[in-house]
């Protein structure tokens, strides 16, 4: 599922402290309604999109179990890619040729790339959300775990809803307040919808051409480079200095083919272009370049082994062969990955939040303690390392 959107991190207006996170449900709802006022929407308008709105618990437990991001590489690709998905995705790749050419011409985005998050978020729009998505973004944005995420985007549904694209009642979607077959937040909408199928509306929830150009464009608006690949599988030699490895260095592609560095099949692209080598599990694991597109879907969803599994279910829709997973070292359950997490707070490391998930801040502080402590560099943390720390 699709976390936030970088369009959805938008400063707060000044009008922001009307309706703080927390206290009384019904009192925020009075101060969003009156802020919306002082934003130049009229009372109608106003009373109609927050009629009847809910705190929806379920939300909030939803908001809160996603251990299954704790999962490593290897795990969570094989639970998400599946040879049904794979012949569904090569099967609307040729029934949606047209429009996944339109969509390579006009944003350069690769069809691999699309097909992949459809496939993610709703199995091709098979199951696209059922929350209410008004009571959903209400709920988060009165909720105080991440209220500047969400508060702007109460405010672009209530721009749809003045729009009539928007049914406060009836539009449905994903817990976090994403609509449609590729899952877009409602300023994501605003932002980037297009009517691909000329029909006169944005249709994302029933319309495959709209949902999949829609997309297209966000990512181009997110900084997608046009024609430039995102991942390709590699082999490293042994012996490589695993303390350049990661997705915060990068060089260039001749620069690591210099060190050693292959293409596990095909060619690389372009010697000049910048690249990370990604070791997702370490060095005796799988291996990939991650382009400066790769960083780009950082935008769509926050989590590692998310956007490594959608890469690289892009290509494998594009033709690549299945990776090689080789022989990892054992890695952590969750509970000794936040007791890590917890000893390298203490060290002095900033990790985000302590939760069992090895994200690119835990990544970057286990691969500075295993350069101190001499162990291998290529940021997968073992239970050798717990020990030794």
């Amino acid at each position: 599922m699709r976390l936030i959107s970088g369009l959805a991190i938008m400063c707060l207006s000044a009008g922001a402290a009307m309706a703080q996170c927390g206290g009384s449900f019904s009192d925020f709802v009075g101060g969003m309604k009156a802020e919306a006022k002082t934003r130049g929407y009229n009372t109608a308008t106003v009373n109609g999109f927050f009629k009847e709105v809910q705190r929806d618990p379920k939300v909030l437990r939803a908001d809160r179990a996603q251990g299954v991001f704790q999962k490593p590489f290897i795990d969570f690709s094989r639970r998400l890619i599946s040879q049904n998905r794979i012949d569904a995705g090569r099967a609307n790749a040729r029934k949606y040729k047209s429009v996944f050419d339109q969509i390579e011409a006009q944003y350069g985005v690769s069809r691999g790339v699309l097909l992949a998050f459809w496939a993610f978020e709703t199995d091709y729009g098979g199951y696209q959300g059922d929350f209410n998505t008004r009571n959903a973004l209400v709920t988060l944005a009165h909720d105080c775990r991440r209220p500047e995420l969400f508060r702007p985007q109460v405010f672009a549904a209530l721009q749809l809803y003045e729009q009539r694209a928007f049914d406060p009642n009836r539009t449905t979607g994903a817990w976090a307040g994403e609509i449609g077959m590729v899952q877009m937040l409602p300023q994501d909408i605003l932002d980037n919808g297009v009517d691909a199928d000329g029909d006169g509306y944005v249709s994302l929830k029933t319309s495959a051409p709209d949902a999949l150009t829609s997309g297209g464009k966000m990512l181009s608006h997110l900084g997608w480079r046009a024609n430039e690949p995102w991942l390709q599988e590699i082999v490293i030699p042994a012996g490589l200095d695993l303390t350049k490895t990661g997705i915060d260095k990068s060089m260039t592609v001749s620069d690591w083919a210099a060190l050693g560095v292959k293409p596990r099949s095909g060619n690389f692209a372009a010697s000049s272009l910048q690249a990370s080598v990604v070791l997702p599990q370490g060095h005796k694991g799988p291996a990939f370049l991650a382009y400066p597109n790769f960083k780009v879907l950082f935008e769509w969803n926050q989590s590692f082994v998310y956007v490594l599994t959608a890469a690289y279910f892009a290509t494998r829709l594009e033709g690549a062969q299945v990776y090689d997973a080789g022989n990892p070292d054992s890695g952590l359950s969750g509970d000794q990955m936040k007791a890590l997490q917890r000893k390298l707070q203490s060290r002095g490391y900033d990790v985000g939040k302590v939760d069992g998930i090895l994200g690119a801040r835990t990544r970057k502080a286990v691969q500075a303690e295993q350069e101190r402590l001499g162990l291998p560099a290529d940021a997968w943390p073992t239970p050798n390392l717990v020990s030794k720390l």
